[in-house]
């Protein structure tokens, strides 16, 4: 099993109008206004030629991982990662889609690979040079809980800091309308087993509210990373718990203690 601990040592965070941690924060208690902001991160750690090439979705992902590495104090490169994305990039997966039944022939082999649900993966490892274990995932609006029982996991095999990235884009084409998601949101967490930073305790419980009544889950409600937002509020606020959907029929009780 899992451990029922660890300790946030990290967070990164990139949204519309807020786009660090800091300025999630003071917004998330009511103490900072939204901010101007690009329409997506630079990715500044790719090459120039990888750098034109990374979709929104992606860039947004390296953003907020190498934040959360920067503020725990963490080599990138040392760091195993777990990757979570509801939908993937559904702009280019549409873009592929309308391709291949119009003119397959011209079908970019960079939009082909761009459009995999592991191309954060390994835009990091080249951003990076991190060698160590990446895992990319999805699982509907329990994406982020599955992606911390898989961080917990490694930790209770002996890794001692495990980075997770949550992150998602906009809904496009003909699957937006049974898969709808607004604008890019992305957020991480470097997580340690060492007492490095806030105490975070984990308990499956039975299904209950976990929609989140925090400026940040109500502002971004429709993007489909947003059932991680609760945490973030309860984070910034101080508050001693959050839920999270963590699938159908269970919760996932994030335990904040003071």
């Amino acid at each position: 099993m899992p451990p029922s601990r660890a300790h946030i040592a990290g967070i990164g965070f990139w949204a519309d109008g807020l786009p660090a941690w800091p300025d999630a924060y003071a917004y998330a208690r009511g103490e900072g206004p939204l901010s101007a902001a690009p329409a997506a991160p630079a990715a500044l750690r790719l090459p120039p030629n990888e750098r034109r090439r990374v979709p929104p979705t992606v860039a947004v992902a390296l953003q907020v991982a190498d934040a959360a590495c920067r503020m725990a104090g963490s080599d990138p490169r040392e760091l195993p990662v777990v990757f979570a994305s509801a939908l993937g990039d559904m702009a280019l997966v549409d873009a592929v889609c309308s391709t291949l039944a119009a003119q397959p022939a011209a079908l970019s082999p960079i939009r082909f690979h761009n459009s995999v649900h592991n191309a954060a993966a390994g835009y990091w490892a080249i951003a990076t040079g991190c060698r160590r274990a990446a895992t990319a995932l999805c699982a509907g609006r329990a994406t982020f809980c599955e992606a911390l029982l898989e961080a917990y996991g490694q930790l209770a095999c002996g890794e001692p800091r495990v980075l997770v990235v949550a992150y998602d884009g906009p809904g496009a084409g003909p699957l937006a309308a049974v898969a709808p998601s607004e604008g890019l949101l992305g957020a991480a967490l470097v997580l340690s087993a060492q007492p490095d930073g806030p105490l975070m305790t984990m308990n499956v419980a039975p299904a209950q509210d976990v929609s989140g009544t925090g400026r940040l889950a109500r502002r971004y409600a429709a993007n489909a990373a947003a059932p991680m937002l609760p945490l973030f509020d309860a984070i910034a606020c101080e508050l001693p718990f959050a839920r999270l959907a963590a699938g159908a029929h269970y919760a996932l009780r994030i335990g904040l203690p003071g």
